[in-house]
Protein backbone atom coordinates (compact mmCIF):
# COMPACT_ATOMS: atom_id res chain seq x y z
CA UNK A 1 0.00 0.00 0.00
CA UNK A 2 2.83 2.41 0.84
CA UNK A 3 4.46 1.83 -2.54
CA UNK A 4 1.14 2.28 -4.34
CA UNK A 5 0.49 5.56 -2.51
CA UNK A 6 3.91 7.05 -3.14
CA UNK A 7 3.86 6.02 -6.81
CA UNK A 8 0.46 7.65 -7.34
CA UNK A 9 -1.37 4.37 -7.97
CA UNK A 10 -3.40 4.67 -4.76
CA UNK A 11 -5.14 7.47 -2.87
CA UNK A 12 -5.80 8.30 0.78
CA UNK A 13 -9.22 9.45 1.90
CA UNK A 14 -9.91 11.31 5.15
CA UNK A 15 -13.50 11.09 6.38
CA UNK A 16 -14.37 13.99 8.68
CA UNK A 17 -12.54 17.28 8.16
CA UNK A 18 -12.74 18.94 11.55
CA UNK A 19 -9.86 20.10 13.76
CA UNK A 20 -8.38 16.58 13.56
CA UNK A 21 -9.16 15.41 10.04
CA UNK A 22 -8.21 18.50 8.05
CA UNK A 23 -4.60 18.78 9.31
CA UNK A 24 -4.11 15.06 8.62
CA UNK A 25 -5.55 15.39 5.12
CA UNK A 26 -3.35 18.36 4.26
CA UNK A 27 -0.22 16.76 5.72
CA UNK A 28 -0.68 13.65 3.56
CA UNK A 29 -1.64 15.76 0.55
CA UNK A 30 1.87 17.19 0.49
CA UNK A 31 3.17 13.65 -0.09
CA UNK A 32 0.43 11.68 -1.89
CA UNK A 33 -3.00 12.08 -3.48
CA UNK A 34 -5.80 12.73 -0.97
CA UNK A 35 -9.60 12.95 -1.02
CA UNK A 36 -11.04 14.94 1.88
CA UNK A 37 -14.67 14.06 2.66
CA UNK A 38 -17.11 15.84 4.96
CA UNK A 39 -20.91 15.65 5.05
CA UNK A 40 -21.20 19.43 5.59
CA UNK A 41 -21.26 20.98 2.10
CA UNK A 42 -20.80 24.50 3.45
CA UNK A 43 -17.58 23.47 5.22
CA UNK A 44 -16.38 21.66 2.09
CA UNK A 45 -16.89 24.80 0.03
CA UNK A 46 -14.86 26.82 2.52
CA UNK A 47 -12.00 24.32 2.30
CA UNK A 48 -12.13 24.45 -1.48
CA UNK A 49 -11.42 28.16 -1.02
CA UNK A 50 -8.46 27.39 1.28
CA UNK A 51 -10.33 28.34 4.45
CA UNK A 52 -10.30 26.20 7.59
CA UNK A 53 -13.82 26.27 9.10
CA UNK A 54 -12.30 25.49 12.51
CA UNK A 55 -10.04 28.54 12.34
CA UNK A 56 -6.93 26.50 13.21
CA UNK A 57 -5.07 26.60 9.88
CA UNK A 58 -3.94 29.47 7.68
CA UNK A 59 -4.63 29.98 3.98
CA UNK A 60 -1.01 29.04 3.25
CA UNK A 61 -1.44 25.60 4.85
CA UNK A 62 -3.55 24.56 1.85
CA UNK A 63 -0.88 25.48 -0.69
CA UNK A 64 1.09 22.75 -2.45
CA UNK A 65 -1.44 20.05 -1.52
CA UNK A 66 -2.77 17.39 -3.91
CA UNK A 67 -6.23 17.20 -2.36
CA UNK A 68 -9.81 17.04 -3.57
CA UNK A 69 -12.52 18.17 -1.16
CA UNK A 70 -15.96 16.63 -1.53
CA UNK A 71 -19.29 16.05 0.19
CA UNK A 72 -20.20 13.22 -2.21
CA UNK A 73 -19.28 9.83 -0.75
CA UNK A 74 -19.18 8.30 -4.23
CA UNK A 75 -15.89 10.17 -4.76
CA UNK A 76 -14.36 7.94 -2.09
CA UNK A 77 -14.50 4.93 -4.42
CA UNK A 78 -11.15 5.87 -5.96
CA UNK A 79 -9.41 5.84 -2.57
CA UNK A 80 -7.69 2.81 -1.06
CA UNK A 81 -6.50 3.89 2.38
CA UNK A 82 -9.27 5.47 4.46
CA UNK A 83 -8.77 7.48 7.66
CA UNK A 84 -11.83 8.13 9.84
CA UNK A 85 -11.65 11.26 12.01
CA UNK A 86 -15.23 12.03 13.00
CA UNK A 87 -16.46 13.27 16.41
CA UNK A 88 -17.36 10.83 19.19
CA UNK A 89 -19.67 12.84 21.48
CA UNK A 90 -21.82 11.77 24.42
CA UNK A 91 -25.59 12.04 24.81
CA UNK A 92 -27.34 14.00 27.61
CA UNK A 93 -27.10 10.91 29.82
CA UNK A 94 -23.29 10.89 29.49
CA UNK A 95 -23.33 7.74 27.37
CA UNK A 96 -21.34 7.29 24.14
CA UNK A 97 -23.04 8.57 20.99
CA UNK A 98 -21.56 6.50 18.17
CA UNK A 99 -23.88 7.95 15.52
CA UNK A 100 -21.17 9.87 13.60
CA UNK A 101 -18.73 6.95 13.81
CA UNK A 102 -21.22 4.30 12.67
CA UNK A 103 -22.50 6.60 9.92
CA UNK A 104 -18.95 7.10 8.64
CA UNK A 105 -18.40 3.33 8.78
CA UNK A 106 -21.58 2.73 6.79
CA UNK A 107 -20.50 5.28 4.19
CA UNK A 108 -17.11 3.63 3.79
CA UNK A 109 -18.70 0.20 3.66
CA UNK A 110 -20.66 1.24 0.58
CA UNK A 111 -17.47 1.99 -1.38
CA UNK A 112 -14.99 -0.44 0.23
CA UNK A 113 -12.97 -2.63 -2.13
CA UNK A 114 -10.81 -5.71 -1.70
CA UNK A 115 -7.36 -4.72 -0.51
CA UNK A 116 -8.50 -1.45 1.11
CA UNK A 117 -7.40 -0.26 4.53
CA UNK A 118 -9.56 1.59 7.09
CA UNK A 119 -7.90 3.38 9.99
CA UNK A 120 -9.93 4.93 12.80
CA UNK A 121 -8.62 7.95 14.73
CA UNK A 122 -11.75 8.92 16.68
CA UNK A 123 -11.46 8.43 20.46
CA UNK A 124 -13.46 5.39 21.61
CA UNK A 125 -13.55 2.77 24.37
CA UNK A 126 -11.39 -0.35 23.97
CA UNK A 127 -13.20 -2.77 21.69
CA UNK A 128 -15.33 -0.25 19.81
CA UNK A 129 -13.52 -0.58 16.47
CA UNK A 130 -13.85 -4.35 16.35
CA UNK A 131 -17.22 -4.73 18.09
CA UNK A 132 -19.13 -1.80 16.58
CA UNK A 133 -17.42 -0.45 13.46
CA UNK A 134 -16.07 -3.49 11.63
CA UNK A 135 -19.45 -5.31 11.55
CA UNK A 136 -20.89 -2.24 9.80
CA UNK A 137 -18.05 -2.25 7.26
CA UNK A 138 -18.65 -5.96 6.57
CA UNK A 139 -22.41 -5.59 6.30
CA UNK A 140 -22.34 -2.63 3.92
CA UNK A 141 -19.47 -3.91 1.75
CA UNK A 142 -20.22 -7.62 1.67
CA UNK A 143 -16.51 -8.14 2.23
CA UNK A 144 -14.76 -10.15 4.93
CA UNK A 145 -12.63 -8.47 7.61
CA UNK A 146 -8.88 -9.23 7.36
CA UNK A 147 -9.40 -11.58 4.41
CA UNK A 148 -10.68 -8.81 2.08
CA UNK A 149 -9.83 -5.57 3.87
CA UNK A 150 -7.70 -4.57 6.86
CA UNK A 151 -8.42 -2.23 9.74
CA UNK A 152 -6.27 -0.32 12.20
CA UNK A 153 -6.58 2.24 14.95
CA UNK A 154 -4.26 5.22 15.40
CA UNK A 155 -5.58 7.72 17.95
CA UNK A 156 -5.53 11.42 17.19
CA UNK A 157 -3.37 13.49 19.53
CA UNK A 158 -3.93 16.97 18.12
CA UNK A 159 -4.24 19.73 20.71
CA UNK A 160 -6.42 22.62 19.41
CA UNK A 161 -4.61 25.95 19.46
CA UNK A 162 -1.21 24.32 20.02
CA UNK A 163 1.30 25.34 17.33
CA UNK A 164 4.19 23.41 18.90
CA UNK A 165 2.77 19.92 19.52
CA UNK A 166 1.38 19.13 16.09
CA UNK A 167 0.66 16.05 13.97
CA UNK A 168 4.23 16.01 12.73
CA UNK A 169 5.88 16.29 16.17
CA UNK A 170 3.79 13.85 18.25
CA UNK A 171 4.59 10.13 18.21
CA UNK A 172 1.76 8.22 16.51
CA UNK A 173 0.43 5.11 18.24
CA UNK A 174 -0.59 2.42 15.72
CA UNK A 175 -2.43 -0.84 16.26
CA UNK A 176 -3.63 -3.03 13.40
CA UNK A 177 -5.78 -6.12 12.94
CA UNK A 178 -2.60 -8.14 12.34
CA UNK A 179 1.15 -7.57 12.20
CA UNK A 180 1.11 -6.84 8.47
CA UNK A 181 -1.56 -4.17 8.89
CA UNK A 182 0.22 -2.59 11.86
CA UNK A 183 3.48 -2.25 9.96
CA UNK A 184 1.82 -1.03 6.77
CA UNK A 185 -0.23 1.62 8.58
CA UNK A 186 2.76 2.75 10.65
CA UNK A 187 4.94 3.09 7.54
CA UNK A 188 2.29 5.21 5.85
CA UNK A 189 1.90 7.53 8.84
CA UNK A 190 5.67 7.93 8.96
CA UNK A 191 5.39 9.78 5.65
CA UNK A 192 4.10 12.76 7.64
CA UNK A 193 4.86 12.11 11.32
CA UNK A 194 8.48 13.13 11.86
CA UNK A 195 8.39 11.94 15.49
CA UNK A 196 7.78 8.40 14.29
CA UNK A 197 5.31 5.73 15.38
CA UNK A 198 4.80 3.45 18.36
CA UNK A 199 3.43 0.07 17.28
CA UNK A 200 1.26 -1.93 19.67
CA UNK A 201 0.10 -5.53 19.57
CA UNK A 202 -3.57 -4.96 18.75
CA UNK A 203 -6.34 -2.45 18.16
CA UNK A 204 -7.71 -2.53 21.73
CA UNK A 205 -4.35 -1.47 23.18
CA UNK A 206 -4.22 1.50 20.81
CA UNK A 207 -7.79 2.49 21.72
CA UNK A 208 -7.04 2.22 25.43
CA UNK A 209 -3.82 4.22 25.18
CA UNK A 210 -5.72 7.22 23.87
CA UNK A 211 -8.62 7.16 26.26
CA UNK A 212 -6.42 6.96 29.34
CA UNK A 213 -4.41 10.01 28.22
CA UNK A 214 -7.45 12.21 28.67
CA UNK A 215 -8.77 10.27 31.66
CA UNK A 216 -5.47 10.80 33.48
CA UNK A 217 -5.62 14.55 32.84
CA UNK A 218 -9.24 14.63 33.98
CA UNK A 219 -8.33 12.95 37.27
CA UNK A 220 -5.43 15.30 37.95
CA UNK A 221 -7.47 18.40 37.18
CA UNK A 222 -10.28 17.11 39.40
CA UNK A 223 -7.81 16.82 42.28
CA UNK A 224 -6.65 20.44 41.99
CA UNK A 225 -10.27 21.57 41.51
CA UNK A 226 -11.20 19.86 44.77
CA UNK A 227 -8.13 21.38 46.42
CA UNK A 228 -9.23 24.83 45.22
CA UNK A 229 -12.63 24.32 46.90
CA UNK A 230 -10.89 23.34 50.15
CA UNK A 231 -8.37 26.18 50.00
CA UNK A 232 -11.13 28.69 49.31
CA UNK A 233 -12.67 27.68 52.65
CA UNK A 234 -9.28 27.86 54.33
CA UNK A 235 -8.86 31.36 52.93
CA UNK A 236 -5.67 30.87 50.90
CA UNK A 237 -4.94 31.19 47.18
CA UNK A 238 -4.71 27.88 45.30
CA UNK A 239 -2.23 29.16 42.72
CA UNK A 240 0.16 30.32 45.44
CA UNK A 241 -0.06 26.88 47.06
CA UNK A 242 0.59 25.18 43.71
CA UNK A 243 3.61 27.39 43.05
CA UNK A 244 5.07 26.46 46.41
CA UNK A 245 4.41 22.74 45.93
CA UNK A 246 5.83 22.98 42.42
CA UNK A 247 9.30 23.72 43.78
CA UNK A 248 9.63 19.96 44.37
CA UNK A 249 10.99 18.19 41.28
CA UNK A 250 8.28 15.53 41.03
CA UNK A 251 5.17 17.64 41.70
CA UNK A 252 2.79 17.56 38.72
CA UNK A 253 1.92 21.07 37.46
CA UNK A 254 -1.86 20.77 37.03
CA UNK A 255 -4.09 23.79 37.61
CA UNK A 256 -7.77 24.19 38.53
CA UNK A 257 -10.32 25.23 35.93
CA UNK A 258 -13.34 24.40 33.83
CA UNK A 259 -13.00 21.09 31.99
CA UNK A 260 -14.96 21.24 28.75
CA UNK A 261 -14.32 20.68 25.07
CA UNK A 262 -14.63 17.45 23.12
CA UNK A 263 -11.80 15.45 24.71
CA UNK A 264 -11.10 15.59 28.44
CA UNK A 265 -14.69 16.41 29.36
CA UNK A 266 -16.10 13.56 27.24
CA UNK A 267 -13.64 10.71 26.74
CA UNK A 268 -13.66 9.39 30.34
CA UNK A 269 -17.40 8.70 29.98
CA UNK A 270 -16.59 6.27 27.14
CA UNK A 271 -14.31 4.35 29.48
CA UNK A 272 -16.73 4.32 32.43
CA UNK A 273 -19.55 3.19 30.13
CA UNK A 274 -17.48 0.28 28.84
CA UNK A 275 -16.41 -0.53 32.38
CA UNK A 276 -20.02 -0.71 33.55
CA UNK A 277 -20.86 -3.03 30.66
CA UNK A 278 -18.13 -5.33 31.95
CA UNK A 279 -19.62 -5.28 35.43
CA UNK A 280 -17.28 -2.82 37.12
CA UNK A 281 -18.22 0.62 38.47
CA UNK A 282 -15.27 2.98 37.91
CA UNK A 283 -15.32 4.86 41.21
CA UNK A 284 -12.31 7.14 40.86
CA UNK A 285 -13.01 8.17 37.25
CA UNK A 286 -16.69 8.87 37.96
CA UNK A 287 -15.80 10.92 41.02
CA UNK A 288 -13.40 13.03 38.97
CA UNK A 289 -16.07 13.56 36.32
CA UNK A 290 -18.55 14.70 39.00
CA UNK A 291 -16.11 17.24 40.41
CA UNK A 292 -15.11 18.68 37.04
CA UNK A 293 -18.64 18.77 35.69
CA UNK A 294 -19.78 20.75 38.75
CA UNK A 295 -17.09 23.45 38.63
CA UNK A 296 -19.03 25.83 36.41
CA UNK A 297 -21.92 25.90 38.86
CA UNK A 298 -19.47 26.32 41.74
CA UNK A 299 -17.91 29.39 40.07
CA UNK A 300 -21.36 30.87 39.46
CA UNK A 301 -22.37 30.42 43.12
CA UNK A 302 -19.13 31.90 44.42
CA UNK A 303 -19.55 34.92 42.18
CA UNK A 304 -23.08 35.52 43.47
CA UNK A 305 -21.82 35.18 47.06
CA UNK A 306 -19.17 37.82 46.40
CA UNK A 307 -21.77 40.16 44.92
CA UNK A 308 -24.12 39.66 47.89
CA UNK A 309 -21.30 40.25 50.37
CA UNK A 310 -20.91 43.73 48.89
CA UNK A 311 -24.53 44.56 49.69
CA UNK A 312 -25.77 44.20 46.10
CA UNK A 313 -29.03 42.33 45.52
CA UNK A 314 -28.57 39.48 43.03
CA UNK A 315 -31.86 40.47 41.45
CA UNK A 316 -30.79 43.17 39.05
CA UNK A 317 -27.06 42.59 39.47
CA UNK A 318 -25.03 42.54 36.25
CA UNK A 319 -22.06 40.32 35.46
CA UNK A 320 -19.72 40.43 32.48
CA UNK A 321 -18.32 37.06 31.39
CA UNK A 322 -15.17 37.36 29.29
CA UNK A 323 -14.58 34.29 27.14
CA UNK A 324 -16.93 31.49 26.07
CA UNK A 325 -14.83 29.05 24.03
CA UNK A 326 -13.81 25.81 25.76
CA UNK A 327 -10.15 26.92 25.99
CA UNK A 328 -7.95 29.91 25.25
CA UNK A 329 -7.17 31.11 21.72
CA UNK A 330 -9.51 28.74 19.88
CA UNK A 331 -12.86 29.31 18.17
CA UNK A 332 -14.37 26.02 19.35
CA UNK A 333 -17.40 26.37 21.64
CA UNK A 334 -18.33 22.67 21.83
CA UNK A 335 -19.06 21.48 25.37
CA UNK A 336 -17.76 24.70 26.90
CA UNK A 337 -18.35 24.74 30.66
CA UNK A 338 -18.50 28.54 30.71
CA UNK A 339 -22.16 27.99 29.83
CA UNK A 340 -22.62 26.32 33.24
CA UNK A 341 -21.30 29.47 34.93
CA UNK A 342 -23.78 31.58 32.98
CA UNK A 343 -26.66 29.21 33.73
CA UNK A 344 -25.92 29.34 37.46
CA UNK A 345 -25.72 33.14 37.47
CA UNK A 346 -29.02 33.41 35.61
CA UNK A 347 -30.66 31.04 38.09
CA UNK A 348 -30.17 33.84 40.66
CA UNK A 349 -31.76 36.33 38.21
CA UNK A 350 -28.40 37.95 37.54
CA UNK A 351 -28.19 39.67 34.14
CA UNK A 352 -25.21 38.34 32.21
CA UNK A 353 -23.37 39.85 29.25
CA UNK A 354 -20.91 37.63 27.39
CA UNK A 355 -18.02 38.71 25.17
CA UNK A 356 -15.50 36.60 23.28
CA UNK A 357 -13.11 37.73 20.51
CA UNK A 358 -12.74 34.18 19.16
CA UNK A 359 -16.27 32.75 19.18
CA UNK A 360 -18.66 33.23 16.25
CA UNK A 361 -21.88 35.06 17.10
CA UNK A 362 -24.12 32.84 14.94
CA UNK A 363 -22.64 29.59 16.27
CA UNK A 364 -23.03 30.68 19.90
CA UNK A 365 -26.65 31.68 19.30
CA UNK A 366 -27.47 28.42 17.52
CA UNK A 367 -25.71 26.18 20.05
CA UNK A 368 -26.58 27.86 23.35
CA UNK A 369 -29.15 30.60 22.64
CA UNK A 370 -26.69 33.20 23.95
CA UNK A 371 -26.33 36.59 22.29
CA UNK A 372 -22.71 37.67 22.41
CA UNK A 373 -22.19 41.34 23.19
CA UNK A 374 -19.93 43.16 20.75
CA UNK A 375 -18.66 45.61 23.37
CA UNK A 376 -19.27 45.59 27.14
CA UNK A 377 -20.87 48.64 28.71
CA UNK A 378 -18.67 50.99 30.67
CA UNK A 379 -19.51 51.31 34.35
CA UNK A 380 -22.33 48.77 34.10
CA UNK A 381 -21.26 45.63 35.98
CA UNK A 382 -21.06 44.46 39.57
CA UNK A 383 -18.70 41.60 38.73
CA UNK A 384 -16.44 40.51 35.89
CA UNK A 385 -15.50 36.86 35.28
CA UNK A 386 -12.43 36.27 33.12
CA UNK A 387 -13.43 32.74 32.18
CA UNK A 388 -11.04 32.08 29.29
CA UNK A 389 -7.54 33.53 29.18
CA UNK A 390 -7.45 34.55 25.52
CA UNK A 391 -4.33 36.48 24.51
CA UNK A 392 -6.51 39.58 24.09
CA UNK A 393 -7.24 39.54 27.83
CA UNK A 394 -3.73 38.81 29.11
CA UNK A 395 -2.56 42.42 28.96
CA UNK A 396 -5.59 43.95 30.67
CA UNK A 397 -4.87 45.91 33.83
CA UNK A 398 -6.85 46.76 36.95
CA UNK A 399 -7.88 50.19 35.55
CA UNK A 400 -9.32 48.41 32.48
CA UNK A 401 -11.61 46.37 34.74
CA UNK A 402 -12.47 49.37 36.90
CA UNK A 403 -13.84 51.19 33.83
CA UNK A 404 -16.32 48.39 33.29
CA UNK A 405 -17.49 48.09 36.90
CA UNK A 406 -20.21 50.24 38.43
CA UNK A 407 -18.59 53.08 40.35
CA UNK A 408 -15.20 51.77 39.30
CA UNK A 409 -15.33 49.03 41.93
CA UNK A 410 -16.64 45.49 42.25
CA UNK A 411 -15.72 41.81 41.95
CA UNK A 412 -13.09 40.36 39.61
CA UNK A 413 -13.24 36.58 39.20
CA UNK A 414 -10.06 35.32 37.56
CA UNK A 415 -10.52 31.61 36.85
CA UNK A 416 -7.00 30.98 35.56
CA UNK A 417 -5.24 33.22 38.06
CA UNK A 418 -3.57 35.28 35.33
CA UNK A 419 -4.06 38.57 37.22
CA UNK A 420 -2.93 37.34 40.61
CA UNK A 421 -0.76 39.88 42.47
CA UNK A 422 -1.84 42.56 39.97
CA UNK A 423 -5.16 43.53 41.59
CA UNK A 424 -5.07 45.88 44.57
CA UNK A 425 -8.39 47.75 44.65
CA UNK A 426 -10.98 45.30 43.38
CA UNK A 427 -12.55 42.38 45.27
CA UNK A 428 -10.45 39.62 43.68
CA UNK A 429 -11.21 35.89 43.63
CA UNK A 430 -9.79 32.95 41.67
CA UNK A 431 -10.03 29.18 41.78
Amino acid sequence: MLDRLTSGDATISVVGLGYVGLPIALAFARKVKVIGFDINEERVQMMKNNVDPSGELDHSDFEGCDITFTANYEDLRTANFHIVAVPTPINPSHQPDLTPLLSASATLGKILKKGDYVVYESTVYPGCTEEDCIPVLEKESGLKYIEDFKVGYSPERINPGDKVNTLETIVKVVGGCDEVATNEIANIYELVVKAGTHRVSNIKVAEASKIIENTQRDLNIALVNELSIIFNRVGINTYEVLEAAGTKWNFLPFKPGLVGGHCIGIDPYYLTWKSSKLGYHAKVINSARYINDSMGFYVGKQTVKKILSRGVNALGARVLVMGLTFKENVEDIRNTKVVDVITELESFNVKVDVVDPMAHVDEVKAEYGIDLVEKPELGAYHAIIVAVNHTEYANLTEPDFCKLLEGGDGVLVDLKGIFRNQINKLDYWSL
